[in-house]
């Protein structure tokens, strides 16, 4: 008799190992079942597990977008009973998400009832609330039917659930997605379905585009809240390149003029993911602790709109310079994180760029077509088997009769007098005495004619790789004339802006107050401004001597641009100018001035504006205004050579003159826009150089003013057109002499 002790039963077994490696390994248990199965989305549907555990029970329950809604509840019971077994309120927080326009870039799920809001609200119960699928779901689930994609046996191994959806448009970049796992997150924005679409397109085309090429297509987010993305093209073409970075988000704003220069800030769409009531929590607690000197109030009138409205402390203060201090101080900016942390084909986690986010997705496809194409295969087929067992019949129909008729066992019988299979015989057996007889032999052959030459067109597409990209390229287009532009959905929403600079000092400048002026210079170079309009310039009085130079309207809180001969733009604050009482000011004491230096144009800083400058030796470029500005004494360098020409660029005609006499005429889209250099050639010269210039419009005509001051108009000057560059022709009869366009 064996005196050993009988082994513990399975409820009383007892391992013996080590803390830390019994710890260590249920751990990472733990860990990869965070990873794989609850924060991070497949690379090829976009979803995480609840995610597409709802939309295949709703799909399952025939929620779709054209019937009746159900109770919420109730797909939360069934998704919970069948495929999540995890908490009720996890999974309806899932369907919510997906349900919210201010969530989601494209709705998987259309909700009725209450959904939450902007301000941050929960959604109502479930069991008030109700849903079904909508379009864009209905395309990730296209196929699903049809073996498109691998199944699994859910956790109760009572049923089955896709593993991945078929996904008929990249919805992981076109939804985004956000996780945390354990030691690691991921972090996707949304994107417009049609761009990325476009994208793939050109993906499609051409395997080794690179990921400027795809950029031509996606330019950086699109989120459903809109708003405005000021993030550099450099830094997003960064962060798509390598799958991490961030995007700088500002809400869109427009300023609502009040009368008598009194205005207010309307914010028509906040940043992604900002809550609107903690919003304006927050812009209140900045007027409460003074830390926003040029705030004076804030307000919410949203309805279904968002509309916040903001009140400047002094209608002196510019609008952007009050954003701009907001912008820093709020959520009215955020900088919305990066990290394309998804879970590959294979179930592994990784980083990837927008080109291997596209090129995954668009594998995927190509695999769905071919499982497509091989179910429908095996569908003709079977199809094509039964076709000829009934055309058997056909043909030999009396004897099909009197088989079924009179013997036992007809099933048999007919199988071995006509050499069919179970299946064909079966196909007979079923079909109605009624139906047999009516069958024809034309319509038999037509139909099955039909049916080979699809099931040839298979065969060929399964052995071609080429077809198959080339449908896969065509599915998508189909998709995108549902996601496209010109769609309420697929329209884009955010926009691209450069984030304006504002000098540190704004904020002081800003409490200037805003009135008239009229800036007086001197040809001798003294300079100094007047309180309000001079409407007579003849009154004015200048040194012994001296006479005016330049005199331009602007206002005490304008930036004065100076433009030297030598190609450099000097900045001056206009309330900083001496006042008119007396001559003013030498100009060459505040700036680097040499003596030998002339002064070609003054003017009043205009954001946005565009200018043409041209030097003496003929050559010219449009310059942002914006770029000229600089505080220095020693100005800016933006026009290499001698400067005789600034020019506002508001036509589309350019007329150049040369001390020679020539004119010519071109259209002003042949000058580049740079922000500083030589630029392109104007007009040639044998002798001498550029003289002067001339923007118009060519539906106003041409023009120039005499010596009396009299404006000339010029309807012949279409024959004075020709390519840059060129020598040109004379100049016409009655051309002032000085061969200016304009008197100095």
């Amino acid at each position: 008799m064996d005196d050993a002790a009988p082994p513990p039963g399975p409820g009383g077994r007892i391992l013996d190992e080590p803390l830390t490696e019994a710890l260590s390994r249920r751990y990472l248990a733990y860990a990869l079942s965070t990873i794989t199965d609850r924060a991070l989305p497949d690379v090829r549907d976009g979803l995480k597990p609840v995610q597409r555990r709802l939309l295949y029970a709703m799909h399952r329950m025939r929620l779709n977008p054209e019937g009746a809604t159900k109770k919420c509840a109730k797909v939360v019971g069934d998704v919970m009973g069948q495929f999540h077994p995890h908490g009720d309120q996890s999974i309806y927080d899932a369907l919510v998400r997906l349900a919210q326009t201010f969530a989601q870039r494209y709705r998987l799920i259309d909700g009725q009832g209450n959904f939450g809001n902007i301000d941050g609200d929960n959604a109502a119960a479930m069991r008030y609330t109700e849903c079904r699928l909508t379009e864009a779901a209905m395309l990730l689930l296209d196929g699903l039917d049809e073996d498109a994609v691998d199944f699994r046996t859910t956790y109760d191994g009572e049923d089955e659930e896709p593993v991945v959806l078929p996904a008929g448009f990249p919805n992981l970049l076109a939804n985004g997605s956000a996780g945390i796992a354990v030691g690691m997150a991921t972090s996707i924005p949304p994107h417009n379905a049609a761009e990325l679409i476009d994208a793939c397109l050109i993906l499609l085309d051409k395997r080794s585009a690179t990921t400027a090429e795809l950029m031509a297509a996606v330019r950086g987010p699109d989120f459903p809240t809109g708003g405005v993305i000021v993030e550099t093209a450099a830094s997003l073409a960064e962060t798509y390149e390598t799958g991490r970075g961030g995007v700088r988000l500002r809400a869109a704003w427009h300023e609502d003029a009040q009368g008598r220069g009194v205005y207010r800030i309307i914010v028509t769409e906040i940043p992604y993911q900002v809550k609107k009531a903690e919003l304006i929590e927050q812009l209140a607690l900045l007027i409460e602790n003074k830390r926003a000197p040029l705030l004076a109030d804030v307000r919410d009138e949203s309805a279904e709109d968002v509309r916040i409205v903001i009140e400047p402390k002094s209608r002196n203060i510019p609008a952007e310079a009050l954003m701009d201090s907001l912008f820093r101080l709020s959520d009215l900016e955020v900088r919305f994180p990066v990290n394309m942390n998804v879970l590959d084909a294979s179930g592994a986690p990784g980083v990837m760029g927008l080109r291997g986010l596209l090129q995954a997705f668009l594998d995927h496809r190509r695999q769905v077509v071919v499982r497509r194409a091989r179910f429908r295969l095996e569908k003709i087929e079977q199809r094509l088997h039964v076709l000829d067992g009934l055309l058997i019949a056909y043909l030999n129909l009396d004897e099909v009769i009197r088989i079924v008729r009179y013997v036992e066992d007809a099933k048999a019988e007919l199988i071995a007098a006509f050499a069919l299979t179970e299946l064909q015989a079966e196909a007979i057996l079923n079909t109605r005495l009624r139906q047999l007889a009516r069958l024809e032999e034309m319509e038999i052959r037509r139909e099955h004619a039909e049916l080979a030459e699809e099931r040839d067109g298979l065969t060929k597409l399964l052995e071609s790789e080429r077809q198959q990209w080339r449908l896969v390229g065509i599915g998508l287009r189909d998709v995108r004339k549902i996601l496209g532009p010109d769609t309420a959905e697929g329209a884009r929403r955010s926009r691209f802006a450069e984030a304006p600079v504002v000098d540190a000092s704004v904020a002081i400048e800003s409490l200037v107050t805003r009135e008239p002026i009229t800036v007086i210079l001197s040809e001798r170079g003294w300079i100094r401004a007047a309180r309000g309009r001079v409407e007579d310039p003849s009154e004015l009085k200048f040194k012994e001597g001296d006479k005016l130079g330049f005199l331009v309207p602007a206002e005490t809180t304008d930036k004065l641009l100076i433009f030297a001969s030598d190609g450099r733009f000097f900045t001056l604050v206009c309330d900083r100018l001496p006042s008119a009482r007396g001559a003013g000011e030498p100009l060459r004491l505040m700036l680097d001035l040499d003596d030998r230096v002339d002064i070609v144009d003054v003017f009043a800083h205009q954001p946005g504006r565009k200018r043409v400058l041209a030097s003496k030796a003929g050559y010219g470029f449009i310059m942002p205004e914006d770029e000229a500005i600089a505080f220095r004494r020693a100005g800016k360098q933006v026009l290499n050579g001698e400067a005789v020409v600034s020019l506002e660029a508001t036509g589309d005609q350019i007329a150049v003159i040369g001390d020679n006499g020539k004119l010519l005429i071109f259209p002003l889209e042949e000058l580049p826009e740079m922000p500083r250099g030589k630029g392109v050639k104007l007009q040639s010269y044998r002798e001498g150089g550029l003289r002067d210039a001339s923007v118009f419009k060519s539906a106003d005509g041409a023009s120039w003013t005499d010596s009396a001051g009299r404006t000339r108009a010029w309807p012949e000057w279409r024959g004075w057109q020709g390519r840059r560059a060129a020598a040109g022709k004379l100049a016409p009869r009655g051309f002032p002499s000085s061969k200016r366009f304009r008197p100095r």
